[in-house]
């Protein structure tokens, strides 16, 4: 085995072992705690899984939503107990080992880019589209350092509609099709300011909204609309590794942090 990823979500924990071809050859899921203790061993937990799956302490790394302060080392997360804690201190200490701890919109990007859609392509940005919004950037392989639809719902309609509602409705209800209309252009906006600023060959999008049917399509749309004539656009591509993009990329970034160390 050559290194273990993470997935660190509000629900759930997923951890992966990956062997020499970066194909998972192992995975455990467990529930993710409410308490801030009991998250950091469940984390301690996994991470022993994976070096004895590997029968040896491979490089792990962790993807999780939120952002830890450089300075302090504190994590500002929405989805975890763990904002205002050394969160990724805490869990090396607990494992009795280091870890790689990086955002997971940052690992999706990074293992879209070298294993899954945007395989090949040189810079890509990646998106993950959920309740919110997150993105990451990587150039050659490597890492470089929004909108609701609920709340347009409500702000347009005055209904709560879920996004899956919204994707469901919108053919055939007004109301739907407004939100999805005026979303649409808003990440196409967004978009617009990840081609001028990065100049992408690909972004890559996953998150559960990503899988509302035609995104890509409606996207590359608005993103040509938002465009200025005459200059291209990037191609918007949906992820491949699923549910395996976020532990599979804090699995590579630990793993390219070990053997460029």
């Amino acid at each position: 085995m050559i290194a273990g990823g993470i997935d660190l979500g509000g629900t759930k924990i997923e951890a992966q072992v990956f062997g020499p071809d970066w194909h998972m050859v192992a995975r455990r899921r467990i529930d993710s705690p409410r308490d801030y203790s009991a998250l950091v061993a469940a984390m301690a937990d996994q991470i022993a899984w994976v070096t004895a799956t590997a029968a040896a302490p491979v490089p792990t790394g962790i993807a999780a939503a939120g952002l830890v302060n450089p300075a302090t080392g504190l994590a500002l997360t929405a989805n975890l107990p763990a904002s205002g804690h050394p969160f990724p201190a805490d869990i090396a200490t607990a494992a009795a080992r280091p870890i790689t701890y990086i955002n997971d919109c940052r690992a999706l990007t990074l293992s879209e880019s070298t294993f899954g859609a945007a395989r090949g392509l040189s810079p890509v940005a990646g998106l993950i589209l959920g309740t919110g919004v997150g993105g990451g950037l990587a150039v050659g392989g490597r890492l470089v350092a929004g909108p609701g639809l609920t709340r347009l719902a409500v702000g347009l309609t005055g209904r709560a509609l879920t996004p899956p509602q919204v994707a469901a409705l919108r053919a055939t209800d007004a109301g739907a099709a407004q939100v999805w209309d005026v979303w649409v252009v808003f990440v196409a906006e967004l978009l617009l300011t990840l081609t001028m600023v990065a100049d992408p060959a690909a972004i890559v999008l996953g998150g559960g909204l990503s899988q509302m049917p035609g995104l890509t399509d409606a996207l590359t749309r608005g993103l040509r609309t938002a465009q200025l004539p005459g200059f291209s656009v990037p191609q918007i591509l949906l992820a491949q590794g699923g549910d395996a993009s976020g532990a599979r990329g804090a699995a590579y970034a630990a793993w390219q942090e070990a053997t460029h160390a």
